[in-house]
């Protein structure tokens, strides 16, 4: 069922939403070759906890870590640990989620480390862009196909893939409500968007091949070709004003 929200709870998830924002701001400015994802973890663990909130992953259906944070053909569900270093060109996606006072905000980037290959850079700008182009088909009485099809048909004209076997969410009292929004999908159909709908757009965008395979860790995913994925997500409200995002704390980022 999907579970509508009041101005009041949208209120109290704008303030989760901007803790989530801030971690990964946090995060971006220590991202830099010989840093640990332990490291990464950890600050941002800091920074939810000082802003008197939870982290949202931490502990969610096991996973051990605040955030998720993955690494160049890792999609996404990378476990921080001491011994993945980042190194010059990697690309490094943070996806983090905070819970105040019962609700959730949730989010994600993809960052470069030092200079990158053309092509990543590419890949992340069209990772990027592929969110907007979802968000500008957020408003009340189009259909989660519609902003499903805006991702895909971008991304396919600039020779990239949508993951297809893990998609965006509603967002509310739990990190992962219904609706599921594909990053690809068919104009007109699926759930009718209306007021008070909240959900996480995630586009996760593969420089080859659409499929994904998962570790024997039980979390981490990768793409089954060994090629580059990006990832950039934000939790985003359907409001009578229109659409808002919640997670966005800094303009351009």
């Amino acid at each position: 069922m999907i579970q509508i929200k009041n101005s009041q709870q949208i209120a109290l998830m704008r303030e989760a939403g901007r803790i989530t924002g801030e971690a990964l701001l946090v995060a971006r400015e220590h991202i830099r070759e010989g840093v640990s994802t332990k490291q990464l973890d950890t600050l941002i663990r800091q920074h939810i906890e000082g802003r008197g909130a939870k982290p949202s992953f931490l502990g969610l259906y096991g996973f051990p870590g605040s955030a998720c944070i993955s690494i160049n053909d890792e999609v996404i569900h990378g476990i921080p640990s001491d011994k993945r270093i980042l190194r010059e060109g990697d690309i490094v996606k943070i996806d983090v989620g905070a819970c105040y006072k019962g609700f959730h905000g949730d989010s994600a980037r993809t960052f470069a480390v030092g200079r990158v290959s053309e092509e990543a850079a590419r890949l992340i700008a069209a990772t990027k862009e592929s969110f907007y182009r979802g968000m500008a088909a957020v408003k009340a009485g189009n259909r989660i196909g519609d902003i499903g099809y805006a991702i895909d048909s971008y991304v396919r004209e600039q020779g990239f893939s949508a993951v297809r076997k893990y998609v965006g969410h509603g967002v509310g009292r739990e990190v992962h409500e219904s609706p599921d929004v594909p990053n690809y999908g068919t104009p007109g159909r699926g759930p009718r968007l209306c007021e008070g709908m909240v959900i996480a757009i995630e586009p996760m965008i593969n420089q080859g091949s659409f499929e994904v395979r998962q570790l024997s860790d039980g979390w981490t995913v990768k793409t089954i070709d060994g090629k580059l994925s990006a990832h950039y997500e934000n939790t985003v409200a359907v409001t009578s004003d229109g659409v808002i995002n919640l997670t966005e704390v800094e303009i351009g980022e």
